[in-house]
């Protein structure tokens, strides 16, 4: 994640606390779980506005049941559904949820 959205998660968090969640749209799994320690444990790298401080944002990916189940179906279907028969949506989403109840302080 880079600094510039390190510092508009930050910013926000400081603004709408508790009211923030995080949705992420990361391709890769490894990468889902590094952006959503980063928004709710800190930035592990120590390298951005969030080295070292713990959010503890609730982290959902986009494929997440709960977070489509929010989610118009039309906008879905333009959107997003291309990209669930090119990724393994069921990975990212575990591998979020994953760091999301480790570190994460509430949920939805």
């Amino acid at each position: 994640m880079d600094l510039q959205n390190q510092q508009r998660i930050k910013d926000a968090a400081e603004k709408f606390g508790a009211d923030c969640i995080v949705i992420l749209g990361s391709s890769d799994a490894e990468g889902a779980e590094i952006y959503a320690e980063t928004v709710s444990n800190g930035d592990p790298t120590y390298a951005g506005p969030l080295a070292g401080v713990p959010l503890g944002l609730p982290v959902y990916h986009v494929f997440d049941q709960t977070i489509r189940d929010e989610c118009d179906s039309s906008a879905w279907e333009e959107q997003i559904s291309m990209m669930e028969m090119v990724l393994d949506p069921e990975a990212l989403a575990a591998a979020v949820k994953g760091i999301r109840d480790q570190y994460s302080q509430n949920v939805l």
